[in-house]
């Protein structure tokens, strides 16, 4: 059984991603996640840090798996292929959380807000240096500047949540090896 803080958070999200942040009342979320509104604030002080709390955890989840991308064994080419398929496998796992994360973050108050973009931006530096890794070593090519191809496809990323339907004609894996190929066939010599 899901504990209560990720009940909550699993009610927030699919709400903020159907009705948004400023359209979805507290009371819409205990009812969804089948709590009181005592046992949220338990939790929650308030639905900004439901919102938080969204960012927080994908943003962890995607650093953590990233890292090990980034440390691990195989060929640099090995390693940000692995690390590019599953940043779309995992956000098209947590559409829901996409779709909030890209839409709402103006939302949250300026710390949070300054937490966010940091995490996000460490993300983007530990991505950017497998890709200056393989630029490096000759593997890539060197015209481009890797702080662009990042950019570049990490922005592609979070537009997903605005067309990919699941259970739609595109699988999940063919939009995965499409936006690897896209990302790769920019950085092939």
């Amino acid at each position: 059984m899901v504990d209560m803080p990720e009940r909550l958070l699993d009610a927030a999200t699919r709400l903020f991603a159907e009705k948004g942040f400023e359209g979805t009342s507290v009371q819409e979320i205990v009812t969804a996640a089948g709590v009181t509104k005592g046992a949220m604030y338990h939790y929650f002080s308030s639905k900004d840090d439901l919102l938080y709390e969204i960012y927080h955890r994908v943003l962890a989840l995607q650093m953590k798996r990233l890292e090990s991308f980034a440390t691990g064994s195989g060929t640099v080419e090995e390693r940000l292929r692995g690390a590019a398929a599953d940043v779309i496998e995992t956000s098209l796992l947590h559409l829901d959380d996409l779709k909030v994360f890209f839409h709402s973050l103006h939302l949250l108050p300026a710390d949070r807000r300054a937490t966010v973009r940091a995490e996000r931006r460490r993300y983007h530096d530990l991505f950017r240096a497998l890709v200056e890794e393989g630029q490096q070593a000759g593997d890539f090519r060197s015209d481009i500047p890797a702080d662009i191809a990042v950019q570049y496809f990490l922005s592609a990323l979070n537009l997903i949540g605005t067309w990919y339907h699941p259970g739609g004609r595109l699988r999940s894996e063919a939009v995965s090896e499409a936006y690897v190929e896209l990302l790769f066939g920019g950085l092939r010599k």
